[in-house]
């Protein structure tokens, strides 16, 4: 592209916005920061050190010095917990939880978005997550904000962990997903919300395409 731009994209778990994002960031030829697999690496790390994903000060006696990396090979995002590569260990459901939990606690929302912040200053960029337009990038060329309904999110998530071979329950599941999404809204500092500006696609009805379509053809305006 011939000039750096910078695209938001936010909403509840499992609204389809990491793959849309994906597709984005393939489509125009810019970077794709995955947030939320930070947030699910500072969270394996509290997991490994025996600490509660909500207690701040533990989280404190590692945060700020966290060996936490991101690369890209072959186009896709790898992150590096420790100099160990955790890409699908992070996937895993317990860890999406203490996701959900660590992401509340001011330290580890500041340390990341310090992190995210940087990259994106540096090359145009896609970022989802739950306040890259409210907070983290506020002043991003293009917002958008990705949502679903808790029963379709829920599905979505269901068929995705059982290809992958992990045994779930739908009930359990959808669960879940209603407390992250309670976490997520309800948190302190720098909750869930849709910025102002940005524009709301509910994906309930859509496929990865017609979104994918419709946030492209809102750019290229």
């Amino acid at each position: 592209m011939d000039k750096i731009i910078r695209i938001a994209l936010d909403g509840p778990s499992g609204s389809g916005k990491s793959t849309v994002a994906k597709k984005l960031s393939s489509k125009l030829n810019i970077l794709y920061l995955d947030t939320g697999a930070m947030y699910r690496a500072t969270a394996l790390k509290a997991l490994s050190l025996n600490i509660d994903t909500f207690d701040e000060e533990g989280v404190k006696t590692f945060i700020y010095d966290i060996n936490l990396e991101i690369e890209y090979i072959d186009g896709t995002q790898h992150t590096y917990l420790d100099g160990e590569d955790v890409s699908e260990r992070i996937r895993e459901p317990h860890v999406s939880m203490a996701a959900s939990n660590i992401s509340s606690l001011k330290c580890v929302r500041l340390k990341m978005v310090e992190m995210q912040r940087e990259i994106a200053s540096k090359m145009s960029c896609v970022l989802d997550g739950r306040d890259i337009g409210s907070y983290v990038l506020p002043n991003a060329d293009y917002k958008f904000y990705i949502t679903a309904s808790v029963d379709v999110r829920a599905d979505r998530r269901f068929k995705e962990l059982t290809l992958k071979g992990h045994k779930v329950n739908f009930e359990e599941l959808k669960q879940e997903i209603e407390q992250r999404d309670y976490n997520d809204r309800t948190r302190e500092f720098s909750p869930l919300v849709k910025a102002q500006d940005a524009i709301e696609i509910d994906t309930s009805f859509m496929n990865i395409e017609q979104v994918l379509g419709k946030v492209l053809s809102i750019i290229e305006k």
